[in-house]
């Protein structure tokens, strides 16, 4: 038997420069990310929805400590119809590491973030290339409905991070079937039970699941009998998965399994939950069970950065020439088109209660990042041989990247608020699109009012502080010398969010400002001279 032959050095040569660039460029994007989540994580203020997520995480918490005896996490409000994962392990590590919780709350959100941009890089350097990984973590960082939201959407980016896994799991099954390795059936049925541990939403990973296998099998040839053998031990090598997510879900949710009809009850809940509350569609003010049925592909289309919108509108006519190349191209790539596809078609077959833009469907996200990176991808291959036409294809992706980011770096840390200019961007986005729906700017406010009356001399007791926003979300920031009051009318300072007017509610001498592009984000409303009868909330 003769040897192989050894590589030249020339050969060698050409292919490390070939790879470690791109790897280098991978590795100093994540060390980027890592320092950005390091930097910025303790300066965001708490989500409206956040204190009492993390009652809930330590409500279980005391369930598993009581022995499951203590129930009051499945009396408390309806957190019982979401998962506790992330709250949980909020709660556990609240234990155990000595800083601010909600600060703790925020870097952990981040590294959930953190670990879904390594399965989407995953996803888009299998198929693409190590560039092509870079292309689809840099499309989602430079989505501010994800860079911005990374540290405060604890429920939202967890869940995107699972599904992204998720996916990524499903695309290695693809041509492992019908008899793919245990090891890997047992870490998909990880990820989908840990999505199921954030949110009923999870059965979208399912149907992914189920139409790929349906899809494979379909193809596999033969005869029906053939095929239908095909889809049988497909299924059957999945089962191992079943148990695994389901004993996670029932770990991380433990209401879902306490009866059998609970998945079905939180399911249905969901697709048409409502309640008094407003939402702001392209200047229009409404219910948010009244909501157009285009409202999600709207605020996608006014969120995602132009080069992404760019990149999808691409990967349509490179999706169909693939598959005029070769019939069988759309294997990989299934579960990926599934995974952004099937939620939409689902929004805008039913019309489901929306509201705070994109924010319930985050998840979907990390998967359009990944087709948009397909879509400049295939785009560049094309143009590519013509130097003309290559350099300036190169030179609008660049400033397709430079733009966003600008706007991001002047709205830090409020990212998340930004939009496109196909929405006009964030400076003529207030009162056409919700802006800080979670009132992050509240933290900030706080700082500015307790700098405004410095110089004062302190009253008897504690400075009355009424916010359009939870009491914890400006108490938590306040000093001692403010109490957050519900009783409006004996307040001596108003902080609001401007998003949905709020900060109209009340009259007041503006004081303070947290002011981003030019546009104020949250006031500081100084309401101690006022009559008492202008001091009743306006509506």
């Amino acid at each position: 038997m003769t040897p192989d032959p050894q590589p030249s050095p020339v050969s060698v040569h050409a292919i490390a420069a070939r790879v470690f660039p791109a790897r280098a460029l991978t590795i100093a994007l994540f060390a980027l990310i890592a320092l950005y989540i390091a930097l910025s994580f303790n300066q965001h203020g708490i989500s409206n929805d956040e204190e009492v997520q993390h009652v809930y995480g330590r409500l279980l918490l005391a369930y598993y400590g009581s022995g499951l005896t203590d129930l009051s996490a499945f009396g408390y409000k309806n957190l019982y119809l979401y998962g506790g994962l992330f709250d949980l392990i909020a709660a556990g590590v609240e234990r155990l590491v000595p800083m601010n919780v909600w600060d703790m709350r925020h870097l952990l959100s981040a590294l959930f973030g953190l670990a879904g941009m390594v399965a989407v890089h995953r996803l888009a350097r299998e198929r693409l290339g190590e560039a092509g990984g870079v292309t689809a973590v840099l499309l989602l960082m430079l989505t501010g409905a994800w860079s911005g939201a990374l540290f405060t959407h604890t429920k939202d980016i967890p869940f995107a991070a699972c599904m992204a896994w998720v996916t990524w799991y499903v695309t290695q099954l693809v041509p492992r079937l019908p008899g793919p390795p245990v090891g890997l059936v047992l870490k998909l049925g990880v990820a989908i039970g840990c999505a199921f541990g954030l949110r009923v939403g999870a059965v979208f990973a399912v149907a992914v699941l189920g139409l790929t296998v349906l899809a494979v099998s379909a193809a596999s040839g033969g005869n029906w009998r053939d095929r239908a053998a095909h889809l049988l031990h497909s299924v059957r090598a999945l089962l191992p998965a079943v148990p695994v997510a389901i004993a996670l879900m029932a770990l991380f949710w433990p209401w879902s399994v306490q009866a059998p009809g609970n998945l079905f009850k939180a399911l249905t809940t969901f697709s048409h939950f409502t309640f008094e509350l407003y939402t702001v569609f392209d200047g229009e003010v409404m219910k948010i069970g009244d909501v157009p049925r285009g409202y999600l592909p709207v605020y996608l289309a006014a969120r995602l950065p132009e080069l992404a919108l760019a990149g999808l509108l691409l990967a349509l006519p490179a999706g169909l020439l693939a598959l005029r190349r070769d019939p069988r191209a759309w294997r990989p790539w299934l579960p990926v088109v599934l995974a952004a596809a099937l939620p939409l078609a689902l929004d805008l077959a039913t019309r489901p209660t929306l509201y705070n833009g994109i924010r319930h469907f985050t998840f979907l996200l990390p998967p359009l990042a990944v087709i948009a990176a397909g879509g400049l991808h295939a785009a560049w291959r094309a143009v590519r041989p013509r130097r003309a036409l290559a350099a300036g294809f190169a030179a609008l992706c660049l400033l397709g990247c430079a733009d966003p980011l600008y706007a991001l770096a002047r709205l830090h840390p409020y990212g998340y608020v930004n939009y496109n200019h196909l929405g006009g961007g964030f400076r003529h986005a207030s009162g056409r699109w919700e802006t800080d729906y979670w009132s992050d700017g509240i933290r900030e406010a706080a700082g500015l009012l307790t700098r405004h009356v410095r110089n004062e001399p302190h009253p008897a007791g504690p400075w009355k502080v009424a916010v359009c926003a939870e009491s914890i979300q400006a108490q938590a920031w306040l000093g001692p010398q403010f109490v957050v009051t519900r009783d409006w009318g004996s307040a001596d300072f108003y902080l609001s969010t401007t998003d949905m007017d709020c900060d109209n509610v009340m009259r007041g001498r503006v004081v303070a400002q947290v002011v981003r592009e030019g546009v104020a984000l949250t006031v500081v409303k100084d309401l101690r001279h006022l009559p008492p009868e202008h001091r009743r909330p306006l509506r």
